[in-house]
């Protein structure tokens, strides 16, 4: 059995899940309402709340399936509940990131700033601060969504291991090089 399959999983105050004929799960909270369809094969019921998530034999794919739904509908219940919240840090000289509304302003060290439309359902805020790296946070209840633009915005200037240069998550740490001093003998 998949350990992380067989767990049920709680639904807190103020959360409902509902699954349709379809197969497709419904999660409302107070933060939005999300949707994710499920394979036919995996059985998913609400049971005194709780969400169990069954698979009907042990076949290699249904084994996979298992967990993976499992994981997707309780990141959708931690996402109505609470939302998901991650920061970026900008390290660089001259590196700055403005947010309006849902268009993010980014300089990155180019010779053009760089602009991305966010989604609606991801809320963004820039911070600057004197003598402190600008920091973009961005919040949403769908981790599927933040994840996908974090690794967009990220993907403009990577950190890159001799400075530390690049669009990095706040407490992440970069592997350094030393550089070409340290083969000179």
């Amino acid at each position: 059995m998949s350990r992380i399959g067989k767990a049920p999983i709680a639904i807190p105050a103020g959360v409902t899940v509902t699954v349709d004929k379809d197969n497709v799960v419904t999660v409302k909270g107070k933060n939005g309402e999300l949707r994710q369809a499920v394979n036919p094969d995996i059985h998913v019921a609400v049971e005194d709340n709780h969400v169990v998530v069954t698979r009907p034999s042990d076949d290699r794919e249904h084994r996979a399936q298992h967990g993976l739904y499992r994981a997707l509908i309780n990141n959708m219940v931690i996402g109505v509940h609470e939302r998901y919240r991650k920061e970026m840090e900008l390290v660089g000289v001259g590196y700055r990131a403005a947010a309006t509304g849902q268009v993010l302003e980014l300089a990155l060290g180019y010779s053009h700033a760089i602009y991305l439309k966010l989604p609606p359902e991801i809320k963004v805020e820039a911070k600057s601060e004197r003598n402190k790296n600008p920091l973009i946070i961005l919040e949403s209840d769908d981790k599927q969504l933040l994840g996908q633009v974090c690794a967009k915005i990220r993907s403009f200037r990577k950190p890159e291991p001799y400075k530390g240069k690049g669009i990095k998550f706040v407490g992440e740490i970069i592997r350094r090089k030393s550089g070409k001093k340290a083969g000179a003998k």
